[in-house]
């Protein structure tokens, strides 16, 4: 925990201090001491205006998407019984990208700078609901009714953002890909706060359930003489984290593999109780997201990769390592 809060602390400094322009970190560290209100220079010509205006917003969403898609993969991981649970293998994700993809290629921007994160957020919320009420309609709700549901609400709603990207305005075909692969280019001081939001939400309903959480280890038989409402608590976590993804692909896109990934690093750190394990999950999560949006910025300047093609880059090399390690 330590390692990693130095890790986030270096990470914060060098994405504030490397881009497209570099910026000394002293210049850096000046700014944001002037930001702050702290005794310190104001930095002179535009550095100290793209450190407060531009990159440190960046840089707290970042920390905030981490951290918010590390717990939901976390708990849907554990109320699924599923190693490979995470918001797009219940369609949330994928919700939420055909909300957004809708409005670039055919709606349009009707309500100002907020259409895209109010579409993508009505496409996730969707997403969730269309997933219950299927969930609903089967005998049972056990988490692998869970799983195909979503599995298939994923598919279709990818196919519907597929359709609009053909039907729709071709133009914007380049904002699609970007939009679709992840990014934190659309991060300003107006919409940090629902980041925030997003994170905070499943942070809190997985600290405050988190021996819930913790009975789910033990089967769900003995969860159920624990007095742990099984069915009832899975729904309940399904549609927080269902919540929580809908912000945080509102402001950030779909970026993948962060909640299948940490998960499974921080349990090896942490233990696979909740409280240290949910923790863990936050600040690698946040680490993860701030190191890919620097390599994103910094690769092939001055362009800017998606920052969904890093993570899952070091996504697919995970996974064959996780196979390669369970055969052996």
């Amino acid at each position: 925990m330590a390692a990693g809060a130095a890790a986030i602390v270096a990470l914060f400094l060098l994405s504030i201090a490397y881009g497209s322009t570099i910026i000394a970190l002293s210049d850096v560290v000046a700014a944001l001491g002037h930001a702050a209100g702290l005794d310190g220079d104001i930095v002179s010509g535009p550095a100290g205006k793209i450190v407060v205006d531009l990159r440190l917003p960046r840089t707290i969403m970042a920390i905030c998407v981490g951290a918010g898609l590390g717990v939901i993969g976390a708990l849907l991981q554990t109320v699924t019984r599923n190693d490979l649970a995470d918001p797009f293998l219940f369609g949330l994700s994928s919700g939420a990208a055909a909300g957004a993809v809708s409005v670039i290629t055919i709606f349009g921007d009707h309500f100002g700078i907020w259409t895209l994160p109010v579409a993508a957020f009505t496409g996730g919320v969707l997403a969730a609901g269309i997933v219950l009420l299927l969930v609903s309609r089967v005998r049972g709700q056990g988490p692998e009714r869970l799983i195909l549901a979503g599995l298939a609400v994923s598919f279709l709603f990818t196919a519907l953002t597929n359709y609009l990207v053909f039907a729709g305005d071709q133009r914007a075909a380049h904002s699609v890909l970007f939009w679709t692969m992840g990014g934190l280019g659309l991060a300003r001081w107006d919409n940090v706060g629902l980041a925030a939001l997003g994170a905070g939400t499943i942070l809190l309903y997985g600290l405050w359930n988190h021996r819930r959480l913790d009975a789910f280890l033990a089967g769900e038989n003995a969860a159920e003489s624990l007095g742990v409402p099984v069915a009832r608590m899975r729904r309940m976590t399904f549609l927080v984290a269902a919540f929580s993804t809908a912000i945080l692909v509102s402001v950030a896109g779909v970026i993948g593999f962060v909640g299948l990934m940490i998960p499974h690093l921080s349990r090896t750190l942490a233990g696979p109780l909740h409280l240290r394990l949910i923790a863990s999950c936050a600040l690698f999560g946040a680490v993860l997201l701030l190191a890919s949006d620097l390599l994103a910025r910094t690769l092939l300047p001055p362009q800017e990769l998606p920052i969904g093609i890093i993570t899952s880059s070091v996504g697919s090399f995970f996974v064959v390592t996780m196979l390669i390690r369970n055969r052996s």
